[in-house]
């Protein structure tokens, strides 16, 4: 029969991990809660959009290209400079979404360096160089 007095036994979730969900779980709902006011904003006219209703559906239906010619919509980064804009607006929620993951690992880097964890700590300094690289634009193919 096997020994089964160590099933119950208490497990210690290291403080960063905690931080860590903790950031992503609170991060999530604000992302989502920011796409939700920003989108109702957008419909109910708040900021007037960049690309009017009229002309949305039709440009939804030609390719990217096409509706970023014709809707005279930036690439890349370049929707940063139409954020007074309804239909831009809701990017914010979306960009907080995706940085997540880069915010989250900020405070684990001072907490593996204290816990002299520096294999960890330089595994999470990279990660956060990566994403940053990443979503500058400055490698990769394609417009975005």
């Amino acid at each position: 029969m096997a020994d089964n007095k160590n099933v119950c036994a208490p497990v210690e979730t290291p403080r960063e991990q905690l931080v860590y969900a903790e950031i992503l779980f609170w991060g999530c709902w604000g992302g989502l809660a920011l796409m939700a006011v920003t989108y109702i904003v957008y419909l109910a006219g708040i900021l007037p959009p960049h690309v009017p209703m009229d002309q949305i559906t039709v440009l939804w239906s030609k390719p990217v290209g096409t509706y970023l010619a014709e809707g005279k919509v930036p690439n890349g980064w370049g929707w940063l400079v139409l954020l007074g804009k309804g239909d831009f607006v809701n990017f914010l929620g979306i960009v907080l979404l995706a940085g997540l993951t880069i915010v989250a690992y900020l405070p684990l880097i001072p907490a593996f360096l204290g816990k002299k964890d520096k294999a960890f700590a330089v595994i999470a300094i990279l990660e956060v160089l990566v994403l940053l690289i990443v979503a500058s634009g400055l490698v990769g193919g394609g417009d975005h």
